[in-house]
């Protein structure tokens, strides 16, 4: 009779292992209904992934099984606008490993969503800018906690100024006719990117050069994106967004740019005591704010 309870009992738990199989490397079946608890040095914030943004889910999910988010810092506060985290760099040396930026140095495919906004909450996957990235393209690790502000009917209408402006230009960059001047600005924002990780004075000029030539290309794209301004069909905030942004808040001149992909369940007076910490002039904190760990935990 034990052999047979005993038996039993293995076969139970055979059928449970083979129905949380691994759905990709490093995200199994069971982890899709869980939530993140993030413990940081302020407090615990626990956020919930959205289903419709697979492949942002699937990578936030593998990074936190792999400890990949444990002691990393916020390393952009502005306190009525985001919290962001995720760079690998910001480990303290003692827990990086020789190729940890390296390794985790990658983007992954935009997943805009028309349903999913920036409100207070939002989880944000941050990114390089268009003329760098025409695709949008996720960055692979670093991510942004919307804190926000409330907005009114007038502020709306600038934040979708600001939208439609970012998708007309995004539009242009795009155009098979551009390709050419686009690949040129991505060399030319290349030099520049390495010249300020030299930080040598003696490449002022060298740098004001680069700058002359990006001039001309930005003020041609500027100039067709006003043409297609008037040609393209604007964006609009739907009214149910459009009410959540008046009472509840968010960045609304994000949306349809930045990919979201999740939201804060419980935590929030958390994220707005890292919001407002002291900052330097580049928006980092002047004493380190860390993820003390993330893990996945059974939804409640």
């Amino acid at each position: 009779m034990r052999k047979l309870v005993l038996l039993f009992v293995g076969c139970i738990m055979l059928f449970c292992t083979s129905c949380d199989s691994e759905i990709e490397k490093g995200v199994r079946k069971s982890d899709l209904s869980k939530d993140v608890q993030l413990v940081t040095d302020f407090g615990t914030i626990v956020l919930r992934l959205s289903d419709e943004t697979p492949i942002h889910r699937n990578n936030f999910i593998k990074l936190v099984n792999q400890g990949a988010y444990d002691s990393v810092s916020f390393h952009r506060v502005i306190e009525n606008f985001l919290i962001q985290t995720g760079d690998m760099a910001t480990k303290p040396a003692a827990q990086k490993s020789e190729n940890n930026s390296e390794e985790l140095s990658y983007m992954i495919d935009a997943e805009f969503r028309p349903d999913l906004l920036h409100k207070r909450g939002a989880l944000n996957a941050a990114r390089m800018g268009d003329d760098q990235n025409p695709q949008r393209a996720s960055d692979g690790t670093q991510f942004t906690i919307i804190r926000g502000r409330v907005y009114t009917d007038s502020t709306l209408a600038i934040a979708e100024k600001r939208i439609n402006g970012w998708l007309a230009y995004n539009n242009v960059i795009n155009k098979p006719e551009n390709k050419t001047e686009l690949e040129k600005l991505k060399q030319l924002y290349g030099k520049m990117e390495a010249l300020y990780e030299k930080e040598n004075a003696a490449d002022s000029l060298l740098m004001s050069a680069i700058q002359a030539d990006i001039k001309p290309i930005k003020a041609r794209f500027d100039s067709l994106t006003e043409i297609e301004l008037i040609t393209m069909q604007p964006y609009r905030f739907p009214e149910e967004h459009r009410e959540i942004y008046k009472t509840e808040g968010g960045a609304a001149h994000l949306d349809q740019n930045y990919t979201v992909f999740g939201e804060v369940v419980t935590g929030m007076n958390v994220v707005d005591s890292i919001a407002r910490v002291e900052t330097d002039s580049a928006d980092k904190p002047i004493d380190d704010v860390r993820i003390l760990s993330a893990t996945m935990i059974e939804r409640k």
